[in-house]
């Protein structure tokens, strides 16, 4: 089956197609155990310890992007505070033991979500031409991207950005050919995949997890000037592009 009308489609990579704050989820668990052991205070709680790792952590991603190096030295900078809140020496060793757990988030096996290949094979074999933007460093990404195979898919259409904003998509839009009537962005970020994609004037599907992270949750403050949508799945996309066209 072939539409008339072939879509550009723009995918988000983490928490889209395959599994990220989950990991990111059980270090920040190792991590706050760790701290209640080595301080142990009755004064702080855990709930305290993830709270403010969740303020340094967004603070530093909306300044520098999606760097590597950022989320262990949250962690650090985290412990540093309590540290110091409870007057407390910090020590060399503990740190290196933070950075070493930090960046143990990036060695976690791949996982896709489910219905992802099914998804793109769909979309794939509709005529559609499917597009990929993720944010992180290379090496980082692109070993999901092999590990994956979403060259596949995407092949030459892949934008790795260490910044997700207005301007990155905005670059990614005018690098080649777009027809923003017949284009889409799908992602789990109402930050860096939704409110961009209203602001460039595109389609939208927005993958609404349940316990999403902090940095990606923000109010819209824009009305959609195209359509969007917002669903539960990953594997509910194919049909809402399909209803979509079907009324154009």
């Amino acid at each position: 089956m072939s539409f008339s009308f072939k879509q550009q489609i723009i995918f988000d990579l983490d928490d889209t197609l395959v599994y990220c704050n989950k990991y990111f989820e059980l270090i920040l668990t190792q991590f706050a155990d760790m701290l209640t052991d080595w301080l142990a205070s009755d004064r702080i709680a855990t709930k305290d310890i993830r709270s403010k790792q969740i303020e340094i952590d967004v603070a530093g991603v909306q300044k520098i992007g999606f760097a590597s190096h950022h989320f262990p030295e949250s962690l650090i900078d985290t412990y540093r505070y309590f540290c110091n809140e409870l007057d407390r020496n910090t020590e060399v060793s503990e740190e290196d033991l933070l950075m070493k757990l930090g960046m143990s988030v990036y060695e976690q096996e791949i996982e896709p979500y489910p219905g992802m290949v099914d998804t793109l094979n769909l979309l794939q074999h509709q005529g559609h031409e499917l597009f990929l933007y993720t944010g992180g460093e290379t090496v980082i990404q692109q070993r999901k991207i092999e590990q994956m195979r979403l060259a596949d898919y995407f092949q030459d259409r892949i934008f790795i950005r260490q910044h997700k904003n207005v301007e990155a998509l905005e670059e990614i839009l005018t690098s080649r050919y777009f027809s923003r009537e017949q284009t889409w962005m799908i992602g789990n970020s109402l930050r860096t995949d939704i409110a961009p994609a209203l602001s460039a004037g595109i389609n939208s599907i927005y993958i609404k997890h349940p316990d999403e992270w902090t940095f990606n949750i923000i109010e819209l403050n824009q009305e959609p000037n195209h359509s969007m949508y917002t669903v539960a799945s990953l594997v509910e996309v194919p049909h809402v592009i399909s209803n979509k066209m079907t009324t154009i």
